[in-house]
């Protein structure tokens, strides 16, 4: 698997040096902040052409930067609804049938920079996290943890049986997020743009939220998670937004 672009080669040596295998730099942009921090570190780098640069990058911008790393290591699910104290637990964000890779960039950006929240994903019929997702996150993987799962529905379920409240995104008739006290922990479900969130998860959840929208236009999936991740964040540490 590999890295494009600064931020998150740059993320990546800081928070994860032991998953790089090798750092490549494109001839004439040899970012000497990268290449020192590399050095420190131990790591590998490779100084490219810019014709066979530019064919390893497969297209992606990389500000002359790029790595080869390890594989993504997905977090126990299990593990991580089990964490104690209830205060100290993630709030999950679980993602059904969302197949862009650009919107699961984005959303782990987004809960990356509120902090306390872990992603889920089910194995099937929802994007994995590819060298595509991981360049529009831009190093926001390091300090998010991502889950997969076999069954999203049974998943909800054993988060229950943890404490975990459950909420959901609906097109009509939810609750504006804003106007409802949350009960924490809490685990949020979001579903694609065309086909919402499975009837089969419905029946598990404790809130129904629908975003007020004007003009006849929806939220994409990852605005709607940053607009709930912001009021998450306002709830859960009592900050006036």
């Amino acid at each position: 698997m590999k890295l494009f672009g600064k931020r998150s080669v740059s993320e990546r040596i800081k928070t994860n040096p032991q998953s790089i295998r090798k750092i490549y730099l494109q001839e004439g942009l040899l970012r000497p902040e990268i290449a020192e921090s590399a050095r420190k570190n131990n790591l590998r780098i490779e100084t490219l052409s810019v014709r066979k640069f530019t064919q390893f990058a497969q297209g992606f911008h990389t500000q002359g930067v790029m790595a080869d790393v390890e594989e993504i290591q997905y977090a126990d699910y299990d593990e991580i609804i089990a964490i104690e104290p209830k205060e100290k637990k993630y709030t999950l964000i679980c993602l059904d049938r969302i197949n862009d890779p650009q919107n699961l960039g984005v959303i782990l950006r987004n809960s990356a920079c509120f902090g306390g929240f872990c992603i889920v994903l089910p194995k099937h019929e929802t994007v994995e996290i590819t060298e595509a997702v991981l360049k529009v996150a831009c190093g926001a993987e390091n300090y998010v943890p991502v889950c997969k799962v076999s069954n999203l529905s049974v998943a909800v379920q054993k988060a229950q049986e943890h404490g975990y409240w459950v909420g959901a995104t609906v097109v009509q008739a939810g609750e504006h997020p804003g106007k409802v006290k949350l009960n924490f922990p809490l685990c949020l479900l979001f579903g694609s743009e065309g086909e919402g969130i499975r009837k089969g998860l419905i029946k598990h959840i404790d809130y129904k939220f629908t975003l007020p929208m004007r003009a006849g236009l929806s939220f994409n999936v990852a605005m709607a998670v940053g607009i709930f991740c912001y009021e998450v964040i306002c709830q859960k540490n009592n900050y006036e937004c």
